[in-house]
């Protein structure tokens, strides 16, 4: 029997590390310091604190199949492993990047069979759960619905998105927070103090390098735990073996700080919401700074001028005509000038559209136009307005009584220009805003004069304006 049906048979949570099996290796801090009892555990106090509901399911053996749905380092394996340790279930660890859906059907129906002969349930904690396909997904369904299986899923990934509404439905997801600044200080000092390879170096750490790892860490315990590990390397290789770290030497141990930012995963389109909205809001501060977490998170900078493209229709629009002037400008700027200098070409088109007066008529409007089209029929165009080339077309009737607007008095036909089913429709109404108001105002200026022309009224000249719509 090899290690990994030994792995199997026991039900550990992870397969015998090297140093148990006399390898001699070391674990990094942050699996070193992984607690061993719920009252250890630092963080997500809504979900394990006093009387919650999961710590309840967990300190009586109830626990249902969850989805740990969290960002990284805030705690979700840990407490899988905590749930490893206090449940009388078969226990067994995978990662969705290593484990394939063969295998997990093979475990599965070995749970099936061990619960049909012992009555004993087991519970499979499957990491990175959000890497399986649907179809791999689907192989947990059976195991799941039948009670076979209870799957303790964990994912950085929005569950809404990546995991199979039918394995959602029959979960409960648990959603985990970043941690606090106060909570990664409490993990670095237990650290400091429990670790017996930190603790045998006297180390300590100043006010500013905790705040530096705090910055660094962005509530990821994981990271902060490295980080004080590779300034307490760097302290003890400069001949340090005791003392005092500081900010400056956190800094140089990490090298920089690393955005969480995945251009692909949802973080992607909530800070893209949120630049979008700030914009809309006017705020160029926010704005500048939801741009800066793209860009440091080396977003594709042609995406960001396609969506400022948008911005520039959907939220300036006619307000300001020359917000897609600005936008079309700016890439192809960019385009001439490159990186790094072409980000500056980026957050002057996020000032001035977020300073530009907003209309969102054109979206409304054609929001409108495209509803009716596709609510209603596909009536045939007007005979008075169809082109024609031909004389067949033309003893049919097309383009007879057709008024050429540059003929016309005012340049305007008293006709409709909508199917005669339709009647007349009106989509387009401008705010208030910038030059849009000049456009509203010469809107209804028209709309009055092709009134007084369909009513057989005179030839006055446009001018002056009346409530819109009468």
């Amino acid at each position: 029997m090899g290690d990994k049906d030994k792995f199997i048979m026991t039900g550990d949570l992870f397969p015998p590390r090297k140093e148990e099996r006399g390898e001699g290796a070391t674990r990094p801090l942050a699996d070193r310091m992984r607690p061993e009892a719920l009252d250890d555990f630092v963080g997500q106090e809504e979900l394990v604190g006093q009387g919650a509901i999961l710590r309840r399911m967990i300190e009586e053996d109830r626990l249902r199949s969850v989805i740990f749905w969290g960002p990284p380092g805030s705690g979700k394996t840990t407490l899988a492993r905590l749930i490893a340790h206090r449940t009388g279930a078969h226990f067994l660890s995978y990662s969705a990047v290593t484990s394939g859906s063969k295998e997990m059907k093979s475990v599965m129906a070995t749970a099936r069979d061990i619960r049909l002969s012992t009555g004993k349930r087991t519970i499979m904690f499957v990491d990175e759960v959000h890497r399986f396909n649907r179809a791999q997904q689907d192989a947990f369904l059976p195991y799941v619905e039948a009670g076979d299986v209870i799957l303790i899923g964990a994912t950085t990934e929005n569950p809404s998105f990546e995991v199979n509404a039918a394995l959602l439905s029959r979960s409960k997801v648990f959603v985990f927070g970043p941690l606090s600044d106060d909570q990664i200080v409490t993990l670095v000092r237990r650290a400091l103090e429990r670790d017996p390879e930190l603790s045998a170096g006297s180390f300590s750490l100043t006010e500013d390098a905790l705040d530096t790892i705090c910055r660094n860490a962005d509530g990821d315990a994981r990271r902060a735990l490295n980080a004080l590990e590779m300034a307490v390397l760097l302290a003890a290789e400069g001949g340090m073996g005791e003392g005092t770290i500081t900010g400056e030497m956190v800094t140089r141990a990490i090298q920089g700080k690393s955005l969480a930012y995945d251009k692909t995963g949802e973080e992607h389109y909530n800070i893209i919401s949120a630049l979008h909205k700030s914009i809309r809001n006017s705020d160029p501060d926010a704005s500048l700074y939801w741009l800066a977490r793209m860009l440091e998170g080396g977003e594709d900078r042609r995406y960001l001028l396609r969506r400022l493209a948008r911005v520039a229709v959907e939220d300036v629009g006619l307000a300001d005509p020359g917000a897609i002037v600005q936008a079309s400008a700016a890439s192809q700027t960019f385009d001439f000038v490159g990186e790094p200098e072409g980000d500056l070409i980026l957050a002057q088109l996020v000032i001035y559209l977020a300073m530009a007066p907003k209309s969102n008529s054109v979206y409304t409007a054609y929001g409108r136009a495209v509803s009716d089209v596709r609510k209603s029929t596909a009536h045939p165009v007007p005979l008075h307005i169809r082109n024609a080339p031909t004389s067949l077309m033309k003893g049919l009737g097309y383009g007879r009584g057709y008024e050429y607007a540059h003929d016309m008095p005012h340049r305007l036909s008293k006709h409709s220009f909508f199917p005669e089913e339709m009647g007349e429709r009106r989509y387009y109404l401008p705010g208030d805003q910038g030059k849009e108001k000049n456009i509203k105002e010469r809107l209804m200026e028209i709309r009055k004069v092709i009134r007084r022309l369909r009513e057989g009224g005179g030839e006055e000249e446009i001018g002056g304006g009346e409530e819109e719509g009468k």
